[in-house]
């Protein structure tokens, strides 16, 4: 079959077309790289000309009038100018709602010729959109991504982007969408309750994950902690709770660890970097693991990550048996780190379980058949 990806978020559509490739399948992936993250694709819509130093006072002006990123019109642009090649696809795969990344006007426009030159087309939830954005307001989970925004004091421009998911302009764009597809399906368990009421919902596909062969982690001296800073979605993930926690912990294990922090690395970069890492520190504010977490997991690394009673109960494992449940307290963050620190031997154990999660529930070829199962019925 031929398949079309639109899209990406943090690697997954990359690792989806690798599964679907090895299936048998002809598969085109476009997207504009995810920002400074600079994933490939077969076909790039990247903005170019807003991303010239000339240009980065003037999209700073018009985003700080307008709320406007002009990068976001020219990605459309290349979008535009891309779409005569995007014909007579078996199956489309959109990685959000909005997966074009323009302006809500032109990605109606550009989505609507898209529909009507392929054949299926389906929807992943990943990422915000507006049954997620619609969620996170009417109910009282014990934290999301939107907790810490919620308890800052004049949070109006931080609650800005999560309520633009919920103006007329963007809900165009999900009714356009939710008409024309035939299946929606959720990239991991954040995104479940918040879709489940969908007729087209259905269900659940694990993260795809490119498994290769890892040597087990060895503990020769230090124990190197790692932790890779998002700034655009630091405040979401929670990032300030593990900055707190390793300033305690370098104080208290001055001669036992080594930390490593990184900021806005391009991915083959950031990948190189937390190679040497035992404890990789991903997100608190999560009920499952983002991408980077999952790649982690999958080198036997110990993730601090979403893995709460939910995830427990999902894939029948048990606490800290595959990873480390990350909370917004930097207390008991301290308390963990200090037990793997004080027990290496448990970083191995957790790593080695890891592992064999990964390629049990997230092996890039299993779930990419998961996905064609969906599409095909």
């Amino acid at each position: 079959m031929r398949i079309l990806l639109i899209g990406e978020f943090s690697k997954l559509h990359n690792s989806l077309a690798e599964g679907l490739k090895k299936l048998g399948h002809e598969v085109c992936l476009v997207s504009s790289g995810d920002h400074f993250k600079n994933f490939p694709s077969d076909f790039s819509t990247k903005p170019i000309i807003a991303e010239l130093k000339l240009a980065r006072l003037f999209r700073k002006t018009i985003y700080k009038l307008f709320y406007l990123d002009i990068a976001s019109i020219e990605i459309g642009i290349r979008f535009y100018f891309l779409l005569p090649k995007f014909k007579n696809y078996d199956h489309v795969h959109l990685i959000n709602e909005a997966p074009i990344q323009t302006i809500p006007f032109f990605e109606r426009i550009l989505l609507k010729k898209l529909f009507q030159q392929n054949h299926k087309i389906h929807l992943l939830c990943c990422g915000l959109d507006y049954n997620v954005a619609k969620h996170l307001f009417s109910h009282t989970e014990p934290y999301s991504i939107l907790t810490p925004f919620q308890n800052k004091p004049n949070n109006h421009s931080e609650l800005r982007f999560f309520k633009s998911f919920l103006q007329p302009n963007h809900i165009k764009t999900h009714q356009l969408v939710y008409k024309n597809i035939a299946s929606v399906t959720a990239s991991d368990l954040d995104y479940v309750n918040a879709i489940q009421h969908e007729k087209k919902y259905k269900g659940l596909i694990p993260n795809p994950v490119v498994i290769t062969k890892y040597k087990p982690l060895e503990i020769r001296d230090k124990i190197i902690i790692f932790l890779g800073i998002n700034r655009l979605n630091s405040t979401a993930k929670g990032i300030v709770y593990f900055e707190e926690a390793l300033k305690i912990i370098q104080n208290k294990y001055l001669d036992k660890v080594e930390i490593k922090t990184v900021e806005n690395l391009p991915y083959y970069t950031y990948i190189t970097e937390y190679l040497a890492a035992h404890i990789v520190l991903d997100q608190v504010f999560s009920y499952d693991q983002g991408y980077n977490a999952l790649e982690a997991m999958a080198k036997g690394k110990v993730v601090f990550t979403g893995v709460d009673k939910p995830f427990l109960a999902y894939y029948n494992v048990k606490e800290d048996e595959v990873a480390i449940n990350a909370l917004p307290d930097v207390n008991y963050l301290v308390s963990k780190l200090s037990w793997l620190i004080e027990n290496p031997e448990k970083i191995i154990e957790i790593g080695t379980h890891a592992q064999s999660f990964i390629q049990k529930e997230h092996h890039y070829i299993h779930v990419a058949q998961k996905y064609l199962n969906v599409w095909q019925e």
